[in-house]
């Protein structure tokens, strides 16, 4: 009985205290702004309806937000259609100082190249331009796509392309007889000194070079041998705990093993390197931690012949003699038939999180790096290698990117605007990074063009 006359009186306390509010609220006077101001959000904005619309709409630009369309995409084209001058004011910004630099840029002979941060808080694209490496006729392009970090992209920029480029002088002096086959033996305090350095942790410069000459510097050694991937392969599995790794010993390996019929077998040098490149990459990354990845593009020209090795998703494409697109790799994604068969036999899966995705994590089925999905074999390092014969095509460029500017541009629309503008100082690669910046590319952007236009390929080296 007492409870319910207690319950009795709150009901009453509480219907008082409403009327009395409700009673203050009605009762202001109109002749002030406060108060009209007052009236208009109850009788407006606090209706269910609009609260539920309201609320409605937030939940949809969270989940566009997450998934990332609307960064991409609605943000990026409504701020350009609502102030496009501030668009071409922020792409001048790329012309700063180089303590905050935002942009780079490199002329060769018959190649140039362009590269932007864009709206990313870091830079971790890399490039390399290395026209007629010592005097050999053998030139060297590549594009290093960064995720999670610059590391594995610095690691791919500086080591892989020394091997490369080592391995490109040692066996053309080799084929023209110039090089003895037997490879240097490695002494006592030669293994020591190595044992040594392998045990320091890898730092990285944070840096971003504009190019790679090595003409000068061929005293750096690195373990490149196709036998090392059987030992690598005992690694330890990953756990949180860093404890040091047993140096490998280096195991060269026969330059007569890369020469095919009198001529250079670039498919098998560019498959071993990058696969023993990823190997000591992968060592490093779990040494210091880094999770970090990098995709590769890399294309070889010698007399009439292109070879392009592909690892992710930066791409090339060829301008042919009637202007038609040509690719020279394709994209490695999850959802292919193949990758996606290749991933669920090693016990993983693809997930869709904005674009599929490798665990529902990366957004490319193989990359250099990328530890912890390499180690389960959800992600790969095994390059895709094609060649081409020039004479076939008579190609009139050629055009190596990241996927900045693939995001916005298609293979076509990309050959058809440089083809308009390959009379410009750097064969259209300025102006085509812009333009897919301007087009809303969210990501950092690379492109690199190579000229077949002018005359036979120049004997100058590109430095840095």
């Amino acid at each position: 009985m007492e409870d319910e006359l207690e319950d009795r009186v709150l009901h009453q306390t509480y219907l008082s205290f409403m009327k009395i509010l409700s009673r203050f609220s009605s009762s202001v006077a109109l002749d002030t702004p406060t108060s009209y101001f007052w009236k208009m959000v109850r009788l407006y904005l606090l209706r269910s309806e609009v609260l539920i619309f309201t609320f409605g709409i937030v939940v949809v630009f969270m989940y566009l937000q997450t998934i990332g369309l609307w960064s991409r995409t609605l943000l990026s084209r409504l701020s350009h259609a609502v102030n496009p001058i501030n668009a071409v004011q922020r792409m001048k910004l790329m012309e700063g100082s180089d303590a905050d630099k935002q942009s780079w840029e490199l002329k060769g002979s018959l190649s140039a190249v362009y590269a932007i941060r864009g709206r990313r808080m870091h830079m971790e694209d890399k490039f390399i331009i290395n026209e007629n490496i010592n005097d050999t006729g053998i030139s060297l392009f590549a594009i290093f796509d960064g995720h999670g970090g610059d590391f594995a992209a610095n690691y791919a920029k500086e080591h892989l392309i020394q091997n490369l480029y080592n391995k490109v002088v040692e066996l053309s002096a080799f084929k023209d007889g110039k090089l003895p086959e037997t490879p240097k033996s490695e002494s006592p305090d030669e293994h020591k000194k190595e044992e040594k350095e392998n045990n320091i942790s890898v730092e990285r410069k944070s840096s971003f070079k504009k190019s790679v000459s090595t003409a000068d510097d061929t005293s750096k050694k690195e373990i490149t041998d196709p036998q090392l991937l059987a030992q690598l392969n005992k690694a330890r599995p990953i756990t949180r705990e860093v404890r040091p790794i047993k140096p490998v010993k280096n195991v060269s390996v026969p330059l007569s093993s890369y020469i095919l019929k009198g001529k250079i077998n670039y498919g098998k040098l560019l498959t071993d390197e990058v696969l023993a490149a990823d190997q000591l990459l992968v060592e490093a990354a779990k040494r210091s931690m880094n999770v970090a990845g990098t995709t590769a593009l890399i294309a070889v020209l010698e007399d009439n012949n292109l070879i392009v090795a592909n690892v992710g998703d930066s791409r090339g494409v060829m301008c042919d003699s009637r202007g038609n697109a040509i690719p020279v790799s394709f994209d490695h994604k999850p959802q292919q038939v193949r990758e996606q068969k290749r991933i669920e036999a090693a016990g993983g899966y693809i997930a869709f999180n904005g674009v599929w995705r490798v665990a529902g994590i990366l957004a490319t089925s193989r990359a250099m790096g990328d530890y912890p999905l390499k180690d389960k074999n959800f992600v790969i390092a095994n390059p895709d290698i094609l060649t081409f014969n020039l004479e076939d095509h008579k190609p009139m460029f050629l055009v190596l990117a990241s996927d900045g500017l693939w995001d916005t541009f298609s293979n076509e629309e990309a050959v058809k605007f440089i083809k308009e503008r390959l009379d410009e100082p750097d064969f259209g690669a300025k102006s085509l990074t812009l333009q897919a910046y301007y087009r809303g590319s969210v990501d950092n952007i690379t492109v690199l063009v190579i000229n077949f236009m002018q005359e036979k390929y120049s004997t100058a080296t590109v430095t840095e």
